[in-house]
């Protein structure tokens, strides 16, 4: 099967095809950060995650990324408007900053949005914190945002692409204040089922602000059921789970299934770099692998991520199995995340105890099993790592897709290695070539480290092969290209026409996007 959509079909796609609108993409973190380093500044761009998969999109689409600036040298690198043209060494597109009190941060990001929503939707395995004051600077934080895409897009005809959890309330105030917006937007992390969702005290009201997109993506089909079936035990609405579409004071929003990618020609590529190679002489003589066997993890350090879970895999297989003791080693990039909030506190105390038990009870004065690496690494290291590993673990307690696993089959130019995926995380249900594993049961990793330390090479590269050309087909274009050909298939009224300089008038709402869905 021939892949469609690359980075220059895509680009094409938008040019012709969006003429007339401008593309405003929104989201809490930004692709590219400033920080002060060694005495100047410099533009870095943060490890993966959602930013990594959309920055690709953005350089194929130009147009404005709106984001905040959490960077230390983020406003000395802005201009009078708060803009600044990314990435640094290449322009491809304008990214917006908007400027939080660390007050802000802490009710908004690191309250409302990572102590309620992520928990609740994650149906995990922390309980979800609600304070009023939380959600009240959640909704202020949301208009900021508002406030700036209206600013930008100046009354002109705009599609606006949300990002995530972080912005439910930001659909309906674009909504009621402008009429020449398209809203759509992304909501990276799973949706829980409706008796879940019953526990969130602002229940009606954060629904209301989603509904007011145009047309609103998960990563799943049941999460999107999940959604629907949310809707229709909470609002008065009319809700079609079968069409995906939901009714509500006069508009309809479209509910569909999108599963995320990555840059696969681009992610290949930097693996079969000198850089990479470079960096696998420098892994080889750090670890002193000399022969050693090689899992690796690579994971935000998060309790959604199962990291504990995998470290006690580790130990039970080397009890079940000696004569790999001194053999295999095992090494966890486990990058600080959210560090402030007591769940990830704890869960990184329980790791490094984890981790400290496993090397005394089974370590010895020449080997350790299990290093744990708690720090960010490059894109190019992180390849490294995975092209040396002979399997990797993605150990996932609840995922709406969970990226690594597609990054490790990419960095796979070899075609060899073996991925260990949980069925709980998103990317289980395109990567059926993984040795699967319920992340609950410790005999199930333990189980599946051996299997795949002990499967015949041939059938390693089948497995490796099948997985390459799913992650290549659906790649992170293809992903974008589909959620505007869905956008192109909704009935929009037309816009109100605001006059330009010299009397030219914009285009009219229904013309651009409707190509869109003539095209596909």
């Amino acid at each position: 099967m021939l892949k469609v959509w690359t980075r220059e079909v895509l680009s094409e796609y938008v040019r012709t095809k969006l003429d007339g609108y401008r593309l405003i993409v929104v989201s809490n973190r930004e692709p590219f950060q400033h920080v002060r380093r060694n005495g100047r500044i410099e533009c870095v761009q943060p490890a993966g995650g959602m930013t990594a998969a959309l920055d690709p999109v953005m350089r194929a689409c130009s147009g404005l990324w709106i984001a905040h600036g959490s960077g230390d040298a983020d406003r000395a690198a802005v201009d009078a408007f708060d803009h600044v043209s990314v990435p640094e060494q290449n322009p491809a597109y304008t990214l917006r900053r908007v400027w939080l009190s660390k007050q802000e941060e802490e009710k908004y990001y690191a309250g409302l949005a990572n102590q309620g929503l992520w928990p609740l939707c994650h149906v995990a395995f922390t309980k979800p914190v609600f304070e009023p004051g939380h959600w009240k600077t959640y909704r202020s934080v949301n208009q900021r945002f508002a406030d700036a895409v209206l600013e930008e897009a100046a009354g002109q005809p705009a599609f606006v692409f949300i990002q995530d959890y972080h912005f439910a309330l930001l659909p309906r105030m674009l909504r009621e204040a402008s009429s020449n917006l398209v809203v759509a937007q992304f909501w990276h992390i799973p949706w829980p089922n409706r008796e879940v969702f019953r526990a969130f005290p602002w229940g009606e009201e954060l629904l209301d602000g989603l509904l007011a997109n145009d047309l609103l993506g998960f990563h799943l089909p049941h999460h999107c059921r999940n959604f629907l079936e949310t809707v229709d035990a909470t609002l008065e609405a009319r809700v079609d789970i079968t069409s995906g579409e939901v009714c509500r004071g006069g508009h309809s929003s479209l509910v569909r299934p999108f599963p995320i990618g990555i840059d696969f020609d681009d992610h290949s590529e930097i693996a079969e770099s000198q850089s990479v190679s470079d960096y696998m002489e420098r892994w080889c003589r750090d670890l002193k692998l000399d022969g050693h066997l090689l899992g690796v993890g690579i994971d935000r350090l998060d309790y959604t991520k199962g990291i504990p879970e995998r470290l006690r895999y580790l130990d039970r297989f080397f009890e079940l199995n000696p004569k790999y003791r001194g053999k295999l080693l095992f090494i966890q990039i486990a990058v600080p995340s959210r560090s402030t909030l007591p769940a990830y506190r704890q869960l990184e105390a329980e790791v490094e105890s984890l981790t400290a038990k496993i090397n005394l009870r089974w370590g010895n004065a020449f080997w350790q099993p299990v290093m744990l690496l708690k720090q960010h690494y490059s894109q190019p290291e992180m390849i490294a790592l995975h092209r040396l590993a002979d399997f990797c673990v993605v150990a996932s307690l609840h995922d709406g897709m969970n990226l690594v696993a597609k990054e490790f089959v990419a960095s796979r130019v070899d075609e060899d290695g073996v991925l260990v995926l949980s069925k709980f995380a998103g990317a289980a249900r395109e990567l059926k070539d993984a040795v699967m594993i319920n992340p609950f049961s410790i005999e199930e990793g333990a189980r599946a480290y051996l299997e795949a330390l002990t499967m015949h090479p041939d059938e390693r590269r089948r497995r490796m092969l099948k997985m390459r050309e799913m992650v290549d087909q659906n790649n992170v274009f293809r992903w974008a290209g589909k959620f505007l050909s869905d956008l192109g298939k909704i009935d929009f009224p037309e816009f109100e026409a605001p006059q330009f300089a010299g009397g030219r008038q914009s285009h009219p709402r229904v013309s651009p996007l409707r190509r869109l869905a003539a095209a596909v």
